[in-house]
């Protein structure tokens, strides 16, 4: 896949043809910015990833926060990279006199978070003008401005304060601060903003080359245990450098995307927050990193997983905030008018109070994987035993409900296939982990099971249809079945699956990509359609593997590199009309879908579901 960006850009202010897969990624592993193709930053919260956003212009004007460059005589073309393997990002942008080089990225914390921005000459005259517009409270409140020299300020909101040092002099006039510079062949100009409790002293600035090496130097060790040689590297290590980009380091948590209400249909309203930690993806994400070698991540990840969940009578909910908090109520920022016009435009999350049956199946399974890696020491292992028996004793009373589904759908519970599934993975994970150690408790779970996948297959299973369905008692088809073999409850190749593969082939592929379901048949109380989903996709590559259908598996896969934006990043969703990415960007599902399923393409089992304690 080229990573190489390439763009003619006589239109590229024009707001109303922005695309979500326009934008780059940097991160500091405690929170995030998004970049647009011009080398605008447009989305930045601080200072966590579920902060409130001091520039929100992806989600209205840049009057609600972002931060640009001007260049005299225009842009004529732009490049973009990713420096190595990293998230240091690098935009080469030509002008009628030269052409300089954008170097963005954040350096991992000292004292404060910080955005560095270096530009270099790398050929004749530029001048330039930097645009910087802060904007608090999700890109409503205009800061207080104090002035510390000409090439310092402060700008204090409430709690928050932001220092910028510049190499350049700072003016501050009709709310924005603004430097000028022009630069030669073999010049550069630093540009450093950093985050700051209000009530703190104002931090040393910090030596932006110095910053850039060290940053540099972090990436290279993050990934010192990378272990993967297939065809597809260069995929499979930016998806890894995303997923290590969206974890928060000081906890472990991961998020399922930095960003809030980017459309899954551009002018509707399915928009939603997802910076917070979903235990279903982040259970996948950590099985993803371990094939690949990345073990310390999926420690981290189960010692905070076992603070989040933990408390008696245990209350597992879908997802937390990135501290483990179990509530982020949602509301609506009316003075921002969306991503391409797309509202209500959310903050928080009303699906954490759902139930949400398939999570306990991935929680204990991922607690009993971990243990069986080898990740965490004995003390970790006595509170997995009793985090696996808590969490299978609550759903032994909440299995037979209806719920949401994997998908939150904000209808009327429903019997979800694939929750019940999950339900047998539980009950039969938990068998497995309690069989050395409580050998009664074991059977009674093994027993258990049994109940389950019989229910699952007796009930999920159409005959008419010849499909596994959305719900019992339902015809719609659901793209989350496709996970019934990687899970193990039945063979790819029994021919219920087989049946079921070619109704999804019919009914929800669509120019080549899988749908999750029909939303007008399927109750999920919203309204407008949406696009493929990737995530789906990358399961039906794996389960064509498995059924022997090695070709069109290895094409669907390739075929979705191609939509990858030009850094290598994928969004929640695609578009079917148009070649655009859709959904909260870059999302930590799709990207953990793409290492597994080139895993599987290239011959790799490690990760794979332990064998199933009794499958009928």
């Amino acid at each position: 896949m080229d990573r190489l960006a390439t763009a003619d850009m006589n239109n590229n202010n024009d707001r109303s043809q922005r695309h979500i897969g326009d934008y780059a990624l940097i991160s500091d592993c405690e929170t995030a910015a998004l970049i647009s193709r011009t080398g605008a930053i447009e989305w930045l919260c601080f200072p966590r990833f579920d902060s409130e956003a001091c520039m929100a212009a992806i989600l209205g004007d840049e009057d609600n926060g972002c931060w640009h460059f001007e260049f005299d005589g225009g842009i004529e073309h732009i490049e973009r990279r990713y420096r190595g393997d990293s998230l240091i990002l690098e935009t080469d942008i030509t002008c009628p006199g030269g052409k300089v080089r954008l170097i963005d990225f954040m350096p991992q914390r000292g004292v404060a978070p910080d955005i560095v921005r270096i530009v270099e000459c790398l050929d004749g005259q530029v001048c330039l003008t930097s645009e910087l517009f802060l904007r608090f409270d999700y890109g409503r409140i205009h800061p207080l401005v104090r002035q510390c020299s000409s090439e310092r300020a402060i700008a204090i909101s409430g709690p928050d304060a932001v220092s910028l040092d510049f190499d350049a002099e700072i003016e501050f006039s009709d709310r924005r601060f603004t430097s000028q510079v022009t630069l030669r062949q073999g010049e550069n100009s630093s540009f450093v903003l950093t985050w700051f409790p209000s009530h703190h002293d104002v931090p040393d600035r910090l030596d932006p080359q110095a910053a850039l090496q060290e940053t540099e130097e972090f990436w290279r060790n993050s990934i010192r245990n990378f272990d993967y040689g297939g065809r597809y590297r260069d995929a499979v290590m930016r998806s890894v450098l995303v997923l290590k980009g969206l974890i928060h380091l000081p906890t472990g948590s991961f998020v399922a995307a930095p960003t809030s209400s980017l459309p899954e249909n551009p002018g509707g309203g399915r928009n939603w927050d997802y910076r917070y930690c979903w235990l279903r993806d982040a259970t996948l994400a950590m099985q993803a990193l371990t094939r690949v070698g990345l073990h310390e991540e999926a420690d981290a990840w189960i010692a905070w997983l076992r603070r989040a969940v933990g408390g008696d009578p245990i209350d597992l909910r879908p997802f937390y905030t990135l501290m483990g908090e179990p509530r982020a109520l949602e509301w609506e920022a009316q003075w921002l008018s969306g991503f391409m016009q797309s509202r209500p435009v959310r903050f928080g999350n009303d699906g954490q109070g759902q139930l949400q049956l398939d999570t306990y199946g991935e929680v204990i399974d991922a607690l009993y994987r971990a243990a069986e890696m080898g990740v965490g020491d004995d003390r970790n292992h006595e509170d997995t035993d009793l985090l696996i028996r808590m969490l299978a004793g609550k759903l032994e009373d909440l299995w037979q409900c209806p719920d949401a589904g994997i998908w939150e759908s904000r209808g009327k519970p429903r019997h979800h296939v694939y929750s019940k599934a999950m339900c047998w993975v539980a009950f039969d994970r938990a068998a497995a982990w309690l069989e050395e150690r409580d050998r009664d408790l074991s059977r009674h779970y093994r027993d258990l099971a049994r109940t389950v996948r019989k229910d699952v297959l007796d009930n999920g299973y159409d005959s008419d249809r010849r499909s596994f369905v959305q719900a019992y008692g339902e015809k719609q088809l659901d793209a989350a079945v496709l996970r019934l073999p990687l899970v193990g409850l039945i063979e790819a190749d029994d021919e219920r699956m087989v049946n079921t593969v070619e109704a999804i082939e019919r009914e929800l592929v669509t120019e080549g990509l899988v749908r999750r379901y029909v939303p007008e048949e399927a109750q999920d109380g919203l309204e407008s359609a949406e696009g493929a989903f990737v995530a789906a996709c990358y399961w039906l590559v794996d389960v064509w593997y498995r059924q022997g259908r090695e070709t069109e598996a290895r094409e669907m896969f390739e075929r979705l590199l191609t939509r990858a934006n030009d850094l290598g990043l994928l969004a929640e969703e695609l578009s079917l009309e148009t070649d655009i990415q859709l959904g909260n960007f870059p999302q930590a599902l799709s990207h953990l879908s793409l290492i597994t399923a080139a895993d599987r393409l290239t011959g790799g089992t490690c990760g794979d579901r332990p064998p199933a304690q009794d499958r009928q």
